[in-house]
Parts: C-alpha cells; structure tokens; sequence
C-alpha cells in the first residue's frame, strides 16, 4: 500500500512540473543574439520551431513489383531445421 502511495506522489510531482508560462532567458543572461542575415532577432517560439530539414516530409516511393530475377544460382530455399 506504501508503494501505491508514494508512486502516486511521484506522478503527481512529475505532472506539476511543466513550464505553463511564456519562454523567457534566465536572469542575469542575454537573449541569444541574431546572426548578421537576420533583420530582427528571432522570438522564442520562432527558436522553437523545426525547419524543414528536421522534419522532412514522407516520400512514398512505391515502385511496384521488382522484375523476376533469371537464372540465379543463390537463390536457394531456406535451409531445415
């Protein structure tokens, strides 16, 4: 019963702590600064947001069939046990 209850602790600590507040830098440290091809520097959310080469986008290259292959010596049935 005692592990029941602090197991329930636990996950009720995992569950609070979450940062529900906007993104800010920590005291005492300055925002990242912007590359010189920048005309402003970037938000945190725009920090956050992946490009397109982190997430690429699915391909589904489906090229039906292959070819049946001629006269292959290798190609042998699995063995027996």
């Amino acid at each position: 019963m005692t592990r029941a209850i602090a197991l329930a602790a636990l996950l009720l600590l995992l569950a609070s702590c979450g940062k529900q507040g906007a993104l800010e830098p920590k005291a005492g440290r300055p925002a990242p600064v912007r590359s010189e091809t920048q005309t402003r520097a970037a938000t945190p959310q725009e920090m956050l947001k992946l490009d397109p080469q982190a997430v690429p986008t699915r391909v589904d290259d489906n090229q039906g069939p292959l070819p049946e292959r001629g006269n292959d010596p290798f190609n042998l049935p699995p063995p027996r046990n």
